[in-house]
């Protein structure tokens, strides 16, 4: 039911309805086609910059748009948790599973182009590590669900949160190799770069895609580790909050 609600009732009273699913990332590529690639001439490591951005901005999306929905659970679900009780964290899960159908479909847009410039013969080498491409996918649907369960239970009693949080994601992105690789950054600050755990992620998509950037086996089994401790943290947290929260929300 609230995979449904979330896909269908977000898009029902407009005219595009899901093609907004890809109008907004293409948007988001001109946009940054023109900034980053034109004025500020960031490097794309020789990949067709409208490529080179759309695959950055697929896996952000997604985990924004995860983390967005997950870290309001409380607040936006109040009336049907005072109500009624249910496992709590189907919410967040629910979350995660249609936002992945939304990623999908962005991810057939990436395709699709990734193709157009294959069949020009433009060099854009896939590597095998391609495979673990829904390897790349879990961890960042974890990541975000952990952090987003975190940010929630918080933002129970403290709602000043809310706009630090609004304001910190879109700084996050910056810390993030979404819209440059890794190894353009200045070499004083890669390994600050790489303390990020969604750094080694982003990595190692952009590689299996284009043969450029870094595959780093230790950076993923330190994203996963990551992972792992902050999720079982923050269900621990959410537990714990969802017995008392009508009190505060």
């Amino acid at each position: 039911m609230y995979i449904k609600r979330d896909i269908v009732t977000v898009y029902k009273q407009t005219i595009l309805g899901p093609v907004w699913y890809l109008v907004q990332p293409v948007l988001t590529t001109i946009m940054f086609m023109f900034v980053f690639g034109g004025l500020a001439g960031i490097s794309t490591d020789e990949v067709p910059q409208s490529l080179f951005y759309l695959a950055g901005i697929t896996m952000w999306n997604y985990f924004s748009a995860c983390f967005s929905a997950c870290n309001n659970v409380f607040a936006a679900n109040a009336g049907v948790f005072g109500k009624v009780y249910f496992p709590r964290l189907v919410v967040p899960l629910s979350a995660i599973t249609s936002n992945l159908i939304k990623m999908l479909i962005q991810m057939a847009l990436f395709v699709a182009v990734y193709i157009f410039f294959a069949v020009k013969g433009t060099s854009v080498g896939v590597q095998w590590q391609i495979v673990l491409t829904p390897l790349y996918i879990a961890l960042i649907a974890f990541h975000s669900l952990s952090w987003g369960l975190i940010v929630s239970s918080l933002t129970t009693k403290y709602r000043d949160l809310n706009f630090l949080i609004a304001f910190g994601l879109q700084l996050f992105m910056y810390v993030t190799p979404v819209i440059y690789p890794l190894s353009t950054a200045p070499a004083n600050y890669q390994a600050i770069l790489a303390l990020n755990p969604l750094t080694p992620i982003f990595e190692a998509f952009k590689y299996s895609c284009f043969g450029c950037g870094m595959f780093d086996w230790g950076g993923l089994l330190y994203s996963t580790v990551f992972m792992l401790v902050t999720l079982f943290f923050s269900v621990i947290v959410f537990t714990r909050v969802e017995k008392n929260f009508m009190d505060t929300v």
